[in-house]
């Protein structure tokens, strides 16, 4: 089951929440939805280095709140937080309503999946072995704390002449446990030789009530 469901969506309201907290029907729901996808695309492209992994979208009726976790905030700020108002201010012409923007500071880049799936596209880009940047990965984040984790590579690995499958991994990583928090990411590398895709698994420990989950505690810039 582990490998036919989304890890983040089979887990959707025990472990984890979902990065869209609005609701609609209709004609509404498929505008917001496609809004959503131009705001992702959006600060994605403005914070190209500041590795941002996961943003948020609330909406309330004049209002839209953005969160945005990355691991530069000081990139995605900028002096005096000229770049988030700049920001801010894209956000507000692209959607038309008075937006906030809040930036939370990801304390160990190397238990993120996103984050870590596209360090290792970004050294495959740069024709690093697939290998050692999995084997680089791993050891990073079990010396972070990480209880397990398993990363997996597809396409043209090397530059062979047909596509193949490799994976690594360290630790635990029960993927069809519900109370398990682990996390997903996921990463394209566009090599001269094709895509190749890359999957990561993160496993953090268990959670057996949502109430006894520690909120970390994070570093978060609200725009004035």
């Amino acid at each position: 089951m582990g490998r036919k469901v989304h890890p983040i969506g089979f887990r959707l309201k025990i472990t984890r929440d979902w990065d869209a907290r609005w609701y609609a029907e209709g004609a509404k729901f498929r505008e917001l939805l496609q809004e959503d996808f131009k705001i992702r695309r959006f600060v994605k492209k403005l914070g190209l280095r500041a590795g941002v992994s996961r943003i948020e979208i609330e909406r309330y009726p004049n209002q839209l709140l953005v969160n945005i976790h990355t691991a530069k905030p000081g990139i995605l700020i900028g002096r005096k937080g000229e770049a988030v108002k700049d920001l801010r201010t894209g956000i507000e012409v692209m959607t038309d309503k008075k937006v906030k923007v809040e930036v939370t500071e990801i304390e160990k880049p190397d238990l993120d999946p996103t984050l870590v799936a596209e360090n290792i596209v970004d050294q495959l880009e740069r024709r690093i072995g697939h290998s050692r940047a999995m084997k680089r990965a791993i050891s990073q984040a079990m010396r972070q704390g990480a209880l397990g984790i398993k990363i997996e590579v597809a396409g043209r690995l090397a530059g062979g002449d047909m596509a193949r499958r490799e994976w690594s991994s360290e630790g635990r990583v029960p993927r069809s446990s519900l109370r398990s928090d682990l996390d997903y990411g996921t990463a394209e590398a566009l090599t001269t030789f094709g895509r190749i895709g890359v999957k990561v698994w993160i496993y953090k420990g268990e959670i057996l009530k949502q109430e006894d989950k520690p909120e970390p505690k994070k570093d978060v810039y609200v725009t004035p």
